[in-house]
């Protein structure tokens, strides 16, 4: 379970729009994993049917797995979702505690912003290729993979930002708040 207080950054003006852009990002990976589900189904039901099968059924399901994974990767920075090993949050000095959150935090904006130009970069160099089953440009498959990384980019900033000057928030469950 989330503690949502800790995952929302600091201002009157930019929780409303944190909570408004997780929501279609949030939107956009439900829609992606729904389609997903259907198009398994469909691969399975297509199995026992006397017809042939479809193979844009697992080329779509190939993509809405890229969409759903990349495109709720920046709520995942915000939220604290991510894997991660939290054997420094267990060190007892804050101030510890509090570098390494920071620089964590921006090194995943750096990454993120890394991502982004090659997403960006396959967007605009990929638009003549096709997907072999559909003859989808292949600048839609990139399309949502960029809009997670932006997302990260800027979620790992700010979080950074948020860790430098208010510290990191403690651990679901623990005892006081660090400084």
């Amino acid at each position: 379970m989330v503690d949502r207080e800790r995952s929302r950054p600091p201002g009157s003006w930019w929780a409303p729009l944190v909570r408004l852009v997780t929501r279609i990002e949030l939107g956009l990976a439900a829609a992606a994993l729904t389609l997903l589900f259907v198009l398994v189904l469909v691969q399975a039901a297509q199995r026992y049917l006397p017809v042939g099968g479809w193979s844009w059924t697992g080329e779509l399901a190939r993509f809405s797995l890229v969409w759903v994974t990349f495109t709720v990767a920046g709520v995942l920075v915000t939220t604290d979702g991510h894997i991660a090993l939290q054997l420094v949050d267990t060190v007892r000095k804050p101030w510890v505690v509090r570098v390494v959150r920071v620089v964590a935090s921006i090194l995943v904006a750096v990454i993120g912003v890394g991502f982004a130009v090659e997403a960006w970069e396959l967007m605009q160099t990929q638009g003549q290729l096709r997907s072999p089953s559909l003859r989808l440009p292949l600048t839609w498959l990139y399309v949502f993979p960029f809009i997670g990384f932006v997302s990260t980019a800027i979620r790992g900033a700010v979080a950074a930002a948020v860790f430098a000057v208010r510290g990191v928030p403690a651990p679901a469950g623990a005892e006081g708040a660090r400084a």
